[in-house]
């Protein structure tokens, strides 16, 4: 049997060898580690509700009328937190030989709350008694027996000493605990009690790493300050100017390092000199058979500013779906080719490759120029062919999807990578495009132009972190003669009168899109399916109309048939699953209908809203959902967090069509990482900083630490000096960087 690990924790007084292996799990081994497991949130005598007034909170929470309330007035799930005393602990028998245990909470408010424990009843059993002083966290609710009941809350008991503290107005710091620390008994007071320990007995030596003209610039406290105020913080100022601090750090370290690595591209790389009016733009730009927005107008005077700056352009395209991103990618696109250069166009999609090779031949067919489309599955003759026409320089742009990143593929001369929707792809994909481009040239050092499009609106906290390296534009206006598309939450009890406007739509010309969250009918899942509802309302509601059903399961040329037919106005209806959601576009397709809409995200209604709109006929969007969503959150088993947000969803869908607000919304209700995908977008696993909240603190860093490397590019002042010590070892991973020696 192999010899158990010693770790340095091991030897803080009430550790010992196994809980130090517990402790390892979570990442701490050691003093340091320890010292920098900073609290997740604090509890304060101001903060903390009183059961009584919890109870009139939850009330106005939970009951509204859906259609006259607006967003603003609707909350996000919100945590809450009680102190008081146990008065009554009971057992109770349900289903099938299943037990819970309740704990009743009075404060001397006049009302109680209740504890509902599913889950190790005999472990809480243990742990709790009458007269118990407790801190419970959590999200209450009401129901018809208790007004204010937790279910597997957070729950501490609080000392004599800390229920002191506490009267008297001071701050418990609360930290995070994974189950693993809960099963060994590690509580909040626990880790308190030996980070104190580490702190007083200063086992931990501690090194500055901010320079002191920003400590004095910002009024930011030392290192030896912040720490032990995030701990144990002695009054509500102290401890917020200590959050800042290590908010900030975190946010400016990692904002330097963008910046130093475009500061690298700038001063090395070697961009290829475009012109912007040649003869292809001016002939197609003369003949564009509609005028462009001055947004549009403004972006491609970036791109060709980038194009004539001696510098490899990085610019990130941002617009709304049906904005013209494409128009100004292909005129961009029109100049390198008559540089003489060629042209990539990479989808995250194989059927949103194959659409933009169908615009661009449709645009560019007057133009002689050579497109190709090179995506998975295709033959390998066919295959050879494609890579031919692209090593010899006869193929100008390629359309492609992942398949581009083959090592058998040789391009020539590729000056200029278009990617669309760059957060679908991996991390290291774009430089891996950059460096097959690179190799298309005799000069490695020459790299190609970037454009990095994206039809997912971003907040602006995340473009500032995901994109950080990257020149942003932004198309804000829709095209003139598009209409905005009228949306409506439908209860299921009005489908009727939708399926009656649908007919009339359709007798006027129009095609409509039924959207459902299944493929097939599920017995663990309550949500419509496509086949089943396609095989009943083909025969029964819409016998009379031309029909089409388009999913995932479905072979690609049967995908391809149901789109083409749907596009050459030979069906109505075309019933499908979010498979549409990067779709053709079909400017007559103007209803979209998205059965059990609550289900959906809000980015994804959003894009799937976008299908429709394109043309300039008015266009409508009716997110189908369950009637009780008419009057309140409650009366369902749906999980009271996700309910909330269900509403919320379908709140700014209805009131808004701006992509940017509904991607501030949705930043707040599914966090960054779930709208971005963290390993996709190479988000940065930041430990401190909220990317939802602090705005304002990055939008600060960003501002200081561009004037540093504007003034200091290399950090090499004698006041710099330390920064450039701390970044070295930020860069590297060594958490050292937070002044841990």
């Amino acid at each position: 049997m192999a010899d158990k690990k010693e770790y340095e924790i091991q030897y803080l007084k009430g550790v010992g060898p196994k809980r130090a292996e517990v402790f390892a799990q979570a990442g701490i081994t050691n003093y340091s580690d320890l010292i920098l497991y900073f609290p997740t949130s604090y509890i304060d005598r101001n903060s903390v509700k009183s059961i009584q007034e919890l109870s009139k909170i939850i009330k106005n929470e939970n009951q509204f009328d859906f259609r006259n309330t607006k967003i603003q007035d609707i909350k996000f799930q919100t945590e809450y937190s009680l102190i008081g005393k146990i008065v009554k602990i009971s057992e109770k028998e349900f289903g099938h030989h299943r037990k819970l245990l309740l704990l009743f909470i009075s404060d001397g408010s006049g009302v109680n709350a209740r504890i509902v424990f599913f889950n190790r009843i005999e472990y809480f059993k243990k742990s709790y008694q009458i007269d118990d002083w407790v801190m419970v966290n959590g999200y209450p609710e009401s129901d018809q027996y208790f007004d204010v009941s937790f279910t597997h809350p957070e729950i501490e008991k609080i000392d004599i000493e800390e229920s002191g503290l506490y009267r008297k107005g001071g701050i418990l710091p609360k930290y995070r605990l994974p189950e693993i620390f809960v099963k060994s008994q590690i509580t909040h007071k626990t880790l308190r009690k030996l980070i104190k320990e580490v702190i007083e007995t200063k086992k931990v030596e501690l090194q500055e790493t901010l320079p002191d003209y920003l400590l004095q610039d910002l009024k930011l406290p030392k290192i030896e300050n912040c720490i032990e105020a995030l701990h144990f913080p002695t009054n509500k100022n102290e401890l917020e100017k200590a959050r800042f601090r290590v908010k900030f750090e975190e946010s400016f370290l990692f904002q330097l390092t963008l910046l130093t690595k475009r500061k690298h591209q700038i001063k090395y790389e070697k961009g290829l000199i475009i012109e912007k009016n040649t003869t292809l733009v001016k002939s197609f730009y003369k003949h564009l058979p509609f005028e462009l927005t001055q947004s549009q107008i403004q972006v491609l005077k970036d791109i060709f500013n980038d194009f004539k700056s001696q510098r490899p352009m990085n610019r990130l395209l941002q617009g709304d779906v049906g904005s013209g991103k494409t128009i100004v990618a292909i005129i961009s696109m029109l100049a390198v080719i008559d540089a003489g250069y060629q042209v990539v166009f990479m989808a995250p999609t194989e059927l949103l490759a194959e659409q933009h090779y169908n615009t661009l031949k449709k645009f560019l067919e007057p133009y002689s120029i050579k497109i190709e489309l090179l995506v998975g599955g295709q033959k390998k003759k066919y295959r050879n062919e494609i890579n031919e026409e692209i090593s010899s320089g006869r193929a100008q742009i390629i359309c492609g999807t992942h398949a581009l990143f083959q090592s058998n593929i040789k391009f020539n001369k590729l000056a200029y990578v278009i990617i669309d929707e760059q957060h679908r792809f991996g991390v290291s994909q774009r430089a891996e495009l950059i460096e097959l481009a690179k190799q298309s040239y005799n000069e490695l050092d020459v790299v190609p132009h970037i454009l990095v499009m994206s039809a997912t609106p971003i907040p602006r906290t995340l473009t500032m972190t995901i994109y950080g390296d990257l020149n942003v534009s932004v198309i804000k206006e829709l095209p003139k003669n598009r209409k905005p598309i009228k949306t409506k939450v439908v209860f299921n009890q009005n489908r009727l009168k939708v399926y009656e406007f649908i007919k009339a739509e359709i007798a006027q010309g129009r095609q409509c899109y039924i959207v459902y969250p299944l493929v097939e009918k599920s017995e663990k899942i309550d949500y419509k399916a496509v086949i089943e509802h396609y095989e009943e309302l083909k025969d029964s509601i819409f016998k009379d109309y031309r029909v089409g059903m388009l999913h995932g399961q479905l072979f690609s040329y049967e995908k391809d048939d149901a789109m083409q037919a749907f596009l050459n106005k030979e069906l109505d209806i075309l019933f499908a699953t979010t498979v549409i959601e990067v779709g053709i576009d079909v400017p007559n397709a103007t209803i979209m209908v998205i059965e059990d809409s609550e289900r959906f995200g809000l980015s994804q209604l959003h894009q799937l809203r976008g299908r429709i709109g394109r043309g300039e006929s008015q266009s409508y969007c009716f997110l189908f959902t369950k009637d009780y969503f008419q009057f309140q959150l409650k009366k369902t088993k749906i999980d009271p967090k996700e309910r909330k947000a269900a509403i919320i969803r379908l709140k700014a869908m209805e009131e808004t069509s701006d992509g940017f607000k509904i991607s501030e919304i949705d930043l707040e209700l599914r966090g960054p990482g779930d709208i971005m995908g963290t390993k996709q977008s190479g988000l940065p696993d930041f430990r401190y900083l909220d990317l939802v909240n602090d705005g304002e603190i990055i939008s600060l860093s960003r501002t200081i630490a561009s004037n540093i490397i504007a003034t200091d590019p290399n950090l090499v002042s004698l006041e710099n000096n330390i920064l450039l010590i701390t970044l070295k070892k930020y860069i590297n991973k060594d958490k050292s960087f937070l002044g841990i020696a």
